[in-house]
């Protein structure tokens, strides 16, 4: 619990905002957030807490330029202690300093902080660390601090708490986590047909499942349009609680996500396997002796970029379906499956090894049945592309294991001799 600090000599309390960002509209997302925190920390009794920004951004993703992240108002800085920003550029300067001053080898460095998925997230987290910041929050650059729930004939929206919420818990646990709501899948609604029945569909997902994707939860979503709402009574009791393992997981996302860096030492890095996702995933395989508390707060997930009026207030009745017509649904679902498909070997290997080759089997089986009628009713060959990715990251799982390994070895390493830096 946050308590009011009374005394001069009490170290005030340093929480770390971090975006591992790659769109222009990052400056207009951290300013809702900037909105946020005026809103719903300085009107509040709550103790002195110095923020400071940890920006790690691609400018290759969507062709951006330094200058959509670097350029920020006025307002906006004033309300951070410090501000670090870490390109591409910037980024091979920190690997030289981080290879120097931890001992570590160019090629060790060069896989922990690349400009990556998990290197950015990474790259902010020691920021961080060396920084002396107490708490680290990770937000998303398509999520807002809003939540959407399910009327009668309406959207129903409301404000949320995003800072508040995660530093009630962070001080007694080791990671405090959030939830989505928002369109957080990029599974479209499926009408079946002749060309993909349902039971076909569901033996592809059974498939590319993993521990956010599962039949149930696709067939629930698809039904409301896929389109994920806000627990509405889970708002209301407002009730933080202890995440449990599943699967020798705990699960989490990789925003909304705030990291208690008091102890360095407890702390892991962030792995994804080679231009595959699941930074998230993997760090939650590493949790089992860890402290992940679930706390009760929402961020809207603009997965399509269509509901950017939510950061002037503009806030729709309805919220549209994600229908299988559109282009861009059909190619944001097939990359997501290509991206699944990349990692779920290594997390197949780490959480079910004996079970592996028979996992592998009947996978590949799956695939031979229901990817020719994916590529039937998304009108797009693509699909076929997920059988050799997914046979490629099999037959590397081996050297994805020992680097995933490696990476907290050295990670650990670093840990032991981390030093703050002004």
């Amino acid at each position: 619990m946050i308590t009011e600090n009374n005394t001069q000599n009490v170290k005030k309390l340093r929480l770390g905002i971090g975006f591992a960002t790659g769109r222009k509209s990052f400056s207009r997302v951290l300013n809702a957030y900037a909105a946020s925190w005026n809103f719903s920390m300085k009107n509040e009794n709550m103790p002195d807490i110095e923020l400071s920004l940890f920006v790690a951004y691609d400018t290759d993703y969507n062709h951006t330029q330094t200058t959509d992240y670097t350029n920020l108002p006025q307002d906006i800085v004033d309300l951070f202690e410090d501000i670090t920003f870490s390109g591409i550029k910037d980024s091979r300067k920190r690997i030289e300093r981080y290879y120097r001053k931890y001992g570590l080898s160019e090629h060790d460095c060069s896989f922990l902080f690349d400009n990556g998925y998990a290197g950015k997230r990474n790259r902010i987290l020691l920021a961080a660390i060396e920084k002396g910041v107490d708490y680290l929050l990770f937000l998303d650059d398509d999520e807002y601090p809003v939540a959407v729930t399910q009327g009668d004939y309406q959207c129903l929206w409301s404000g949320q708490r995003i800072f508040r919420q995660h530093l009630e818990s962070i001080a007694h646990a080791d990671i405090t986590c959030g939830y989505h709501c928002g369109y957080v899948s990029p599974i479209p609604r499926i009408t079946f047909n002749e060309k993909l029945s349902v039971d076909s569909f569901k033996e592809f997902i059974h498939a590319i499942s993993n521990d956010a994707i599962t039949w149930d939860s696709i067939y629930a979503l698809m039904e409301h349009g896929g389109v994920t709402y806000a627990d509405k009574e889970m708002l209301i009791k407002n009730k933080p609680f202890e995440e449990a393992e599943e699967n020798h997981c705990k699960f989490i996302s990789g925003s909304n996500l705030c990291i208690n860096l008091t102890s360095p030492e407890r702390t892991f890095p962030f792995f994804n396997p080679p231009e595959a996702r699941g930074e998230d995933t993997f760090l939650s395989t590493l949790l089992s002796n860890r402290s992940v508390i679930r706390v009760p707060v929402y961020t809207f997930h603009d997965g399509f970029q269509e509901y950017r009026q939510l950061l002037t207030g503009a806030l729709p009745i309805k919220l549209n379906p994600i229908t299988a017509n559109s282009k861009t649904v059909k190619k944001r679902f097939y990359n997501a499956c290509i991206g699944w498909i990349r990692y779920k070997p290594l997390l197949m290997y780490l959480t079910d090894p004996a079970g592996f080759d028979r996992n592998v089997t009947e996978i590949t089986v799956a695939f031979s049945h229901t990817l020719p009628q994916l590529c039937s009713y998304f009108e797009m060959d693509d699909f076929m592309n997920i059988m050799p990715e997914f046979t490629k990251y099999v037959r590397n799982v081996d050297k994805h294991a020992e680097r995933f390994r490696k990476t907290q070895d050295l990670w650990a390493r670093m840990m032991k001799s981390v030093k703050h830096v002004s």
